[in-house]
């Protein structure tokens, strides 16, 4: 999370703009009429909102205005998918900027960079990974949920420091040159945290994942000769 006094006006404004268009498209491709019928989703929607917020109350604020957490948007948008997590993410920013742990003026960028960018990773290997049909369970549980939640840190962290470098406002540390050493402790508790729950939730609760083709991967075997299930 960027402080937005370290972002230039533009990178406020354009990330306002573009933050607002991916929530109003959220907010019509959203499944409402499911959701207001089913309770089991309305619970998984209010469910996910408390634990992003609570997950993005555990962070590490420093004191040049730049704070570290983990996403969780990798396991939310497996779980509820693009629409409803774009808005479950948006409501967790609602709650921090509540309790002043976020300033409005940057809800537009830091969403983008919190919300918006993971849940497209995600949903673009979600949809590769379906369009592949694998019958394999581990490969939608490394390649949906590990390595999008992977790609999701890197990339955050990456478009952070270009929005931090293209407003000028922040003083690159000495310990720039190793910063690519340091994302490693970006990116593998994002993965393993991500992937643990993506791997939780379909040896448990299946059933959950919007994205998970039970039909597919939790079928059972047949011998050769016998037409499949």
């Amino acid at each position: 999370m960027i402080a937005p006094q370290l972002l230039a006006p533009s990178s406020l404004l354009v990330g306002w703009l573009l933050y607002a268009g991916l929530l109003s498209w959220a907010l019509w491709r959203a499944p409402w009429l499911e959701l207001f019928s089913d309770l089991r989703r309305q619970h998984l929607m209010f469910g996910t909102v408390l634990g992003l917020f609570l997950l993005w109350l555990v962070r590490r604020d420093f004191d040049v205005g730049l704070s570290y957490h983990l996403l969780g948007m990798t396991a939310v948008t497996l779980l509820l998918d693009w629409p409803l997590a774009l808005l479950a993410g948006f409501c967790a920013q609602l709650g921090l900027l509540a309790l002043g742990r976020q300033e409005w003026i940057g809800l537009g960028a830091n969403g983008l960079l919190l919300v918006a960018i993971p849940v497209a990773i995600t949903e673009v290997c979600a949809l590769r990974v379906e369009r592949a049909q694998p019958g394999n369970l581990f490969v939608y549980i490394f390649f949906c949920g590990f390595f999008p939640a992977a790609l999701a840190g890197l990339s955050c962290a990456v478009f952070g420091f270009a929005l931090l470098w293209h407003g000028g406002l922040f003083t690159m540390p000495l310990w720039g040159a190793d910063w690519f050493g340091y994302l490693w402790l970006i990116l593998f508790p994002e993965a393993f945290v991500n992937g643990m729950l993506v791997t939780a939730l379909v040896v448990f609760c299946p059933e959950w994942l919007e994205t998970f083709n039970r039909s597919r991967y939790l079928s059972a075997p047949w011998k050769d000769g016998q037409d499949p299930p």
